[in-house]
């Protein structure tokens, strides 16, 4: 565990809130201290639901440690289930009360409850949220599923003639980025193949809906990092093969619909022929030529990572020069996509290190989480976010997918949208030498101010530590003006390092070379 101002994932025990959060009739008992409950914020606030996750939190204080916490447990539980009445219960101990052994699943057992509890182990000092998250899910699936499973070796019946096929979505949570929508842009897809969703879970799911995982034909997992573990079981125990593929893109969206259409044995001709996204033109038309091997630097959860490289790469025809997660369960899928662009990954939970390689490769644009959208607005880089950790911002009140066709477009207008486009460019140098638009006026709708040269913040510099010679001010000049600030920062690091004093235009033309290698 290490001490940080921000972090990517938090302790086990939320990724635990995350899924009982999101499922019906699941109530959560967490043995914690009166601090450890700052997690409902998330909910509440980030997320904006209406209600508070459905958890009970023992709330010991440092005066109960010297007498029976475990009793101060066995009665929040049994209080929890008089009053909120659960269908099922989940029970652990956060990070802190972790580390006085209380036993809470022991505990629970011993009050014979008329309902299934699930004890959870989540380690806090050697995982975190999203493992905590799969471990959680992994667990209600077999206890809850696991009464239902035929004997090993049993071959799974045949479907009914005339009966469509059905299928379970197994992934999203509660603050998951975009799930909601997502869950809501795979149905529809699937409905266009006529396959029915039998159980969507975690979100939504009761432990009734649960119970029933083993009915389905096959499994989609949406969120690997959620419910790999599960559906692998699924698989053992009621030989539910799994679809694999993360339909975010056009490519992949695509490679969905055949796989899913050959284990559900239906044509996928029907979905795959129509043009269901804008992004291919979009990505092909005139102004988005200017796309054209923009670097881009992307950073998030695996799933989303590697998603993004490939349609980065793929679909918009960025030049990708960073790639890296958090997700260290996930690193080897990154370490394999990052081959496949010639980078180096970058595998880690320090945000410092994520914001030192930004820095040095000084991307175009950034994909990433909230973490780097708060480092790129401090470097003056265009970021989208792709990838939870994420704000409250987005939680959008609109319908915005990240997965399916309709995802594509989503993808598209967030990306592009933060850079400056061909069109924009040509008319900004067309009219640089305009009275009213040249690089020294000042803003058009207000009187010009005493002493105004109309430099504006991207070229401000107070304390330059390297002189500039008058001609290769002017030469910097005809740089637009929203990189103008990026070209002079590289520029002046270009001298710094090279040993120059005073920048010529010379050394401009040197840098643009070094740096554009």
């Amino acid at each position: 565990m290490q001490l940080t101002v921000w972090t990517y994932e938090g302790p086990p025990h939320v990724g635990a809130m995350r899924v009982a959060t999101a499922m019906e009739g699941v109530h959560y008992v967490l043995h914690a201290p009166q601090g450890d409950t700052y997690a409902d914020l998330l909910f509440t606030m980030i997320e904006r639901r209406k209600k508070r996750p459905p958890v009970t939190y023992t709330t010991f204080q440092a005066r109960d440690l010297g007498s029976d916490t475990a009793e101060i447990f066995k009665t929040a539980a049994s209080e929890a289930f008089d009053r909120f009445k659960p269908q099922a219960m989940l029970v652990g101990a956060s990070c802190t009360a972790e580390l006085i052994q209380d036993d809470p699943g022991g505990l629970a057992r011993a009050l014979n409850l008329p309902i299934p509890v699930v004890p959870l182990e989540l380690p806090s000092y050697q995982r975190k949220e999203n493992w905590g998250a799969s471990e959680t899910f992994y667990r209600l699936v077999r206890t809850l599923a696991g009464p239902s499973a035929p004997p090993p070796g049993t071959p799974r019946a045949e479907r009914k003639p005339g009966q469509r096929p059905r299928c379970n979505l197994l992934g999203p949570t509660a603050l998951g980025f975009r799930h909601r929508d997502d869950v809501t842009e795979i149905t529809d897809l699937l409905g266009l193949l006529d396959i029915d969703v039998s159980v969507v879970a975690p979100l939504g799911a009761a432990p009734a809906d649960i119970a029933r995982l083993g009915e389905a034909d096959f499994n989609i997992v949406l969120y690997p990092e959620i419910a790999e573990t599960a559906a692998r079981w699924l698989e053992r125990a009621f030989g539910q093969p799994t679809v694999k593929t993360v339909p975010i893109g056009i490519s992949a969206t695509r490679e969905f619909v055949v796989e899913v259409a050959k284990l559900a044995d239906v044509d996928p001709m029907p979905v795959l022929s129509g043009q269901r996204s804008r992004l291919p033109w979009y990505s092909r038309s005139i102004d988005s030529t200017y796309l054209t091997a923009k670097r881009v630097f992307i950073f998030g959860d695996a799933t989303h990572a590697v998603a993004a490289a490939r349609v980065a790469d793929e679909e918009l025809g960025f030049t990708v020069v960073g790639l890296g997660t958090y997700a260290r369960e996930f690193a080897r899928n990154v370490r394999a996509a990052a081959e496949t662009y010639g980078v180096e990954p970058l595998i880690t939970d320090d945000y410092l290190q994520v914001e030192a390689k930004i820095a040095e490769l000084q991307p175009e644009l950034v994909l990433g989480t909230q973490m780097e959208r708060h480092i790129a607005k401090r470097l003056g880089i265009p970021c989208a976010v792709i990838s939870a950790p994420v704000h409250v911002q987005d939680f959008p009140a609109r319908y915005s997918p990240q997965m399916g066709f309709e995802g594509a477009n989503v993808l598209f207008d967030t990306w592009v949208h933060p850079l400056t486009m061909g069109l924009e460019e040509h008319l900004l140098t067309m009219f640089r030498e305009d009275f009213e638009f040249h690089d020294d006026a000042g803003p058009s709708h207000l009187p010009p101010a005493a002493g105004d040269v109309g430099a504006g913040p991207a070229d401000a510099r107070p304390d330059d530590p390297i002189g500039w010679a008058p001609e290769a001010e002017q030469e910097l000049k005809k740089v637009p003006f929203f990189v103008r600030g990026k070209a002079r920062r590289n520029t002046e690091r270009f001298a710094q390092d090279m040993g120059v004093a005073t920048i010529t235009v010379d050394t401009l033309y040197d840098a643009k070379a070094h740096f554009g290698r």
